[in-house]
């Protein structure tokens, strides 16, 4: 199996259009209509690939930013949003930049933050650390951050990943590099630990493929009120 890096794997065009091709997250399809006061509600989307989600947001009039480490998906998710919020604004609240550094914003600046798929991206546990700790940081306490992230049960039948000696869950054996992959426990000890309480019951979905198998854990956290970041 040929292996790259993350940021080559996802920095080619044919993946920014296999994305934006994507229909937006029926989880936050949800959460979004059922929010009153969308012009009020400043919304984060991290790793916003080819904008699926954060045009759903900005058609719905949310408040919205996105950031994505991948060139061509930045560019994607701008040309998305120009007819939507005008130039200008589009180049403004879609950047680039990576999960890890969120140093654009202050503290408690976002009411809800998205996170579908992108954790689990991280190189390292520090990497993952970093991420978390920023997600904690930029929310406003009693905000909300949606999760999907894969489980240890996804990879490949015949090149199984393997464990990381000494990790928790930071697994290699992927084309596009090391993956973390957590329980839904982990994941929710992950989050206690940085002040969450879980919003919503943690799921765990397990999809059958050609080569194996993917297993998602979805999760919606909550920032408890006496959170400090």
């Amino acid at each position: 199996m040929k292996s790259t890096s993350s940021e080559d794997f996802w920095s080619n065009e044919n993946k920014a259009r296999e994305f934006a091709a994507r229909e937006p997250d029926h989880r936050l399809r949800a959460l979004a209509a059922a929010c009153r006061e969308p012009g009020s509600t400043r919304v984060l989307d991290i790793g916003c690939a080819g904008g699926r989600n954060t045009v759903l947001l900005a058609e719905a009039g949310f408040d919205v930013r996105a950031i994505d480490f991948a060139e061509i998906m930045v560019r994607t998710t701008r040309a998305r949003l120009l007819p939507i919020l005008g130039e200008e604004a589009a180049a403004d609240r879609v950047r680039k930049r990576r999960m890890s550094d969120l140093s654009d914003w202050d503290e408690a600046t976002f009411d809800w933050i998205l996170a579908l798929g992108v954790y689990q991206q991280a190189q390292s546990e520090d990497e993952w650390n970093a991420a978390l700790d920023e997600t904690a940081r930029v929310l406003k306490p009693e905000g909300l951050v949606l999760v999907a992230n894969f489980g240890p049960g996804t990879g490949s039948r015949e090149n199984p990943p393997a464990l990381v000696p000494g990790s928790r869950f930071l697994y290699t054996g992927f084309h596009f590099g090391n993956s973390c992959h957590l329980t839904a426990k982990q994941l929710d000890d992950e989050f206690a630990r940085r002040g969450f309480e879980v919003a919503e019951k943690t799921e765990t979905v397990r999809k059958e493929t050609e080569t194996g198998a993917r297993e998602t854990v979805n999760a919606l956290y909550r920032k408890s009120p006496s959170s400090s970041s």
